[in-house]
């Protein structure tokens, strides 16, 4: 079916054209959600809360861009609204009051882990950090977007991404150790 006829009955509200909706991007939009959020239902439950607003926002889309990037906005924002909401970085620090050293190291060891080795270890990182790794590598929001999303400096933005490579590192170095 034609993405285009598709949009255009969800604008009207038919049932089975939201079915096809959902059943196209239920998937990949539930993956973004649990990559945020690594609790299944609370994952879930935000699926849910991006395909109504979703369907409630559908009208809106211009047509220009990507369709497939206009949905992954309106999840990605879902997810932050929750995490806002939830002040997921209300420990964060600004970057300035933290002294740590980031290692380039060669990344050969690492040539052999999964897709899914890397995405438990995401998810194996606190709240603050996840989100704002996600964000900035994943979704690439600059950092001060980020700020602007979570109400946050945008040093304290730099501080979490700084300290979720960190972490990340130590973990993939663990992984590729055992």
């Amino acid at each position: 079916m034609e993405e285009k006829h598709l949009i255009e009955s969800c604008v009207r509200g038919e049932p089975w054209a939201q079915k096809m909706m959902y059943e196209l991007y239920a998937e990949a939009m539930f993956s973004i959600c649990q990559r945020y959020v690594c609790n299944r239902d609370t994952a879930r439950d935000l699926l849910h809360d991006g395909f109504v607003k979703l369907f409630s926002k559908i009208r809106n889309y211009s047509g220009s861009g990507s369709f497939n990037g206009w949905i992954r906005r309106i999840f990605v924002t879902t997810v932050l609204e929750y995490l806002r909401h939830n002040d997921v970085l209300r420990n964060s620090i600004e970057i300035d009051n933290y002294d740590f050293d980031i290692p380039e190291d060669d990344a050969s060891p690492f040539e052999n882990l999964s897709a899914d080795d890397l995405l438990k270890c995401i998810a194996g990182l606190t709240d603050g950090y996840r989100t704002v790794f996600n964000m900035y590598a994943i979704e690439r929001y600059s950092h001060t977007e980020i700020a602007e999303h979570l109400n946050i400096s945008e040093g304290a933005s730099r501080s979490q991404y700084a300290k979720a490579r960190r972490q990340l590192q130590k973990m993939l170095i663990k992984l590729v150790d055992n």
